[in-house]
């Protein structure tokens, strides 16, 4: 009793002298603004949201001391709950009598609340899962110029010169101290050997391998200023089209410029240069293959919505040592962040807007370590973009769970902002039933006014980028990156019950990426199913396709029109932009609409089932065709296969937590007989554009008439209007049936397919055509031209150069997004690819 009376007397006295970095007067502060501005949130919203009730400002929170008491009376009672609890009991005590003060001016609030911090900051570091005495983080600042956007943020020319490598030692002690890795470790080869890089360029996406033994990272050399004799010839657009956007005069692809993967020892010894070139490679992480994943530029494409050059990236992966880079994903867009999950599954961030709001869907993503099966068990299809976060970034499976953490972050700004936690389990309601929010007095940036509230319509204003780069420890602790003034962030110990503790914070450059520096479990090895990296090929034959096998396309989490069936499924695919200039062109009704062309079509069989072969290496998507081959169900997304891949759907836009409603006795009939081969649309629908496939129709059918008729509306194709487009475009595309890209249509446009609500079906022109226009009847032939490009959002052009030519009915094959292995002798015929 008299060793426990003795510290408490302690811990009593005087906070220790290594209680912060920082002030406790700055926390003092911060809680004062919250309890005041706590009025205008949505507390109820908050309560059902919130990780742990402790993190709430509650109505009875009148002072900061009530918010740390209990927080703090939260933790501890924690902590002893936990196996291998530490011996708490000064604590407890200590912080009983603490609580029971009653300090009646603001000064003497302040001086209790010193003590409390400091007490609760020794509680914290007492935690049995602080069992590591080093931290591993990277120095990086936010971007030192360019637009404050989720791609721009990753630009090499974007970064500051400035951050290295570093290891907190000890900083769970007195003595912390911080040690550079790569001040005098200089690279040991490729373009940079012999260069030392710390503070020469900036530093991102950090991780370490599971053994402890070595680290990844990406650096940019971080040069921004165009050489005047810079060459042009490889460049996104020319130098007079850069001017197009006064903000984006530095947007030069080369070396110098870009981000690329280095390996090193832990220790910073044996810093190996693994990617170069013009491409921005980063986000660099140990697959349990000893395989490396990371985002790359490689595979081409421009994000659709702005006006300078902004090459989409996307998950890539190579040996241990740079060799064999393998393309994983052949998404349109943009990917971000990988890590490998409990499963052994990569999961990723993916921008997601096929035909639907640029806004809408940058959400959690899987998929297996050789890059096959993408699938999105959360988010992709809100209701309103504003009722949860607006994008999630940093997101890492936590350690002995099935859930994940991550940053609910803006679009129009960097990857900070509020920490929740992701549980796919739970049924997604389209808002945010599956989330928890860790830090609900942080908004989600983009979405909401004030914690729980949402925009009308979402704005950024970057008043939310607090937190960044969680590591999970637990569903309930984690190490993170934090300022309140979203500049210098510094590394700090967070829990779910709103107490954080800062651990280091250098004033002259934010930290990033903060992990624990010891060996963790490493996930389970998931055998390769693909013919792609050097390995397979060398054991089996190269593959130009995969294949798809649906169980039963009727199960769905929406209800079929009555009396449906479905005879067909259509594979379409779709074209990344290869120019970065929004709708340049016009690609047709819809704004910054995708080019695309149909593949083919596969039979479904009496069950629903299905089973086809689908060009490898190529972005796909699905529409389901009743017994007139109309469109009844379409993605507003894609996906794609892998050589030798086999891609199993158990429906089309099912449940992910239900199960099928009977279970079948024997096999689907269509996994009773060999994979099907997509039997080609009509010529002109691949590549789809307007004067190949719609208009030989109307030269057939309808031009003659209305040229009779003096105030019939011209359906020329031979004639030109805005956008390039023909007269019969002009004339037709006011009937016609389109789902756009951009910022804002979630306002007004479903963002999600609903069978027998979309396509052709549903457009003015073909319900006047089916029922006979002026006594002309359409062939089958004729009017399946005419629903194919209505299903596929009514373009005129497929592809994003030689518009005129396109105009004119000649076959220009896009830049991008061509099945990969598809000899091209197929393709220069304009008829489409044979599978």
């Amino acid at each position: 009793m008299k060793t426990t009376c003795v510290g408490l007397a302690l811990l009593l006295a005087v906070p220790m002298a290594w209680a912060a970095p920082g002030p406790a007067s700055g926390e003092f502060a911060e809680l004062q603004r919250q309890i005041a501005a706590s009025v205008k949130w949505d507390r109820a919203r908050l309560g059902r949201e919130a990780a742990r009730p402790e993190a709430l400002i509650l109505d009875s929170d009148r002072t900061p001391l009530d918010v740390v008491g209990r927080r703090t009376q939260a933790l501890l009672d924690d902590l002893r709950a936990r196996p291998s609890a530490p011996d708490l009991t000064a604590e407890a005590a200590a912080l009983e009598l603490l609580r029971k003060q009653k300090p009646s001016s603001e000064a003497e609030q302040r001086a209790l609340f010193e003590k409390l911090v400091a007490l609760r900051r020794q509680i914290a570091f007492k935690n049995p899962l602080l069992d590591f005495d080093a931290i591993l983080f990277l120095k990086h600042n936010k971007q030192a110029r360019g637009y404050r956007h989720m791609v721009d943020q990753y630009l090499g020319f974007n970064a500051e010169k400035a951050g290295g490598v570093f290891v907190l030692r000890r900083p769970f002690s007195d003595q912390p101290a911080v040690e550079s890795l790569l001040a005098k470790s200089p690279v040991q080869d490729g373009r940079l050997k012999g260069r030392v890089l710390e503070n020469q360029g900036g530093f991102i996406g950090l991780d370490l391998d599971y053994d402890g033994r070595s680290i990844l990272f990406a650096f940019t050399e971080a040069e921004h200023a165009v050489p005047a004799n810079a060459s042009f010839d490889e460049q996104y657009c020319s130098r007079q089209e850069l001017k197009k956007d006064k903000g984006a005069l530095h947007h030069h692809f080369r070396p110098e410029s870009t981000y690329h993967v280095f390996r090193a020892n832990a220790d910073g010894s044996g810093l190996r240069q693994l990617t170069d070139g013009m491409w921005n490679d980063y986000d660099p992480c140990f697959l349990p293959n000893g395989r490396i994943a990371f985002i790359s530029e490689r595979a081409g494409g421009q994000v659709r919505c702005g006006m300078r050059p902004l090459p989409s990236a996307t998950l890539h992966a190579m040996m241990g040592d740079g060799s064999d880079i393998i393309q994983l994903s052949w998404h349109d867009t943009q990917e971000w962040h990988p890590s490998v999950d409990g499963q052994g599954l990569i999961a990723y961030t993916r921008w997601d807007y096929v035909d639907r709001d640029s806004d809408v869907a940058q959400h959690l993503w899987t998929c297996y370590p050789d890059g096959r099966d993408p699938r999105s068990p959360h988010g992709n299809y809100p209701e309103r973009r504003e009722l949860r976060p607006w994008m999630e970034m940093s997101i890492r499976a936590v350690p002995g769970s099935h859930q994940y953490v991550a940053v609910a972050a803006p679009h129009h700004g960097e990857a900070y902002g509020s920490i929740v936690l992701i549980d796919p389990r739970q049924t997604d309601d389209r808002a945010t039933a599956q989330l928890r929010r860790v830090t609900p007095e942080v908004p989600f940036p983009e979405s909401e006014s004030a914690p729980g509230v949402p925009h009308t319509k979402g704005t950024h204003s970057p008043t939310a980028e607090v937190y960044g780069t969680p590591w999970p420890l637990s569903e309930d602790y984690f190490l993170c990156v934090f300022d309140a003034g979203q500049r210098h962030y510094g590394v700090c110990l967070l829990d779910a019950f709103g107490n954080r503790e800062l651990l280091y914070r250098d004033p002259e450059i934010a930290c990033l990426d903060p992990i624990p520096l010891k060996p963790r479990q490493r996930p389970p090895v998931v055998p390769v199913a693909t013919v792609q990296a050097k390995a397979d090929r060398e054991t089996a034959p190269e593959l130009a396709t995969g294949t798809v096998a649906i169980m039963n396309v009727y199960d769905s989490s929406f209800p079929w029109p009555a009396g449906t069936t479905i005879k067909q499924v259509r594979v379409v695919n779709i074209f990344p932009k290869d120019n970065p200039f929004q709708d340049e062109p016009r690609m047709g009704v819809a704004a910054q609409s995708l080019g695309r062309g149909v593949l083919g079509v596969a039979p479904v069989e009496a069950d629903g089932s299905a089973h086809f072969k689908v060009p490898a290496g190529a972005p796909v998507y699905f529409q389901l065709l009743d017994e007139r081959g109309l469109a009844v169900q379409t993605m507003r997304s894609d996906t794609y296969v892998h050589p030798g891949e086999t891609l199993t759907c158990a429906g089309c836009h099912e449940s992910r937590q239900s199960r099928p409603t009977s279970r079948p006795t024997n096999p689907p009939l269509a996994l009773q007989r060999l994979p099907s081969t997509l039997q080609p649309e009509l010529d002109g629908a691949h590549p789809l554009t307007f004067a190949r496939l719609v208009q030989p129709v109307l030269d057939a059918r309808c031009v003659g008439c209305h040229d009779r008729e003096a105030k019939a509306p011209s359906l020329h194709g031979d004639r030109f209007g805005p956008h390039g487009w023909s007269e019969a475009f002009h004339t037709l595309k006011k009937f016609a049936w389109a789902r756009s890209g951009g910022n804002g249509v979630a306002l007004t446009e479903r963002q999600y397919s609903i069978p027998g609500q979309e396509g052709a079906r549903v457009s003015r022109l073909y319900q006047q055509l089916a029922q006979g226009h002026h006594d002309v009847r359409l062939a089958p032939a004729e009017l399946r031209r005419i629903t194919v490009w209505l299903d596929c959002n009514s373009n005129f052009y497929a592809a994003y150069t030689d518009a005129g030519k396109q105009a004119r009915g000649e076959v220009v094959q896009p830049k991008w997004g061509l099945p990969k292995w598809t000899a091209a002798e197929t393709l220069s015929q304009g008829t489409g690819p044979r599978f």
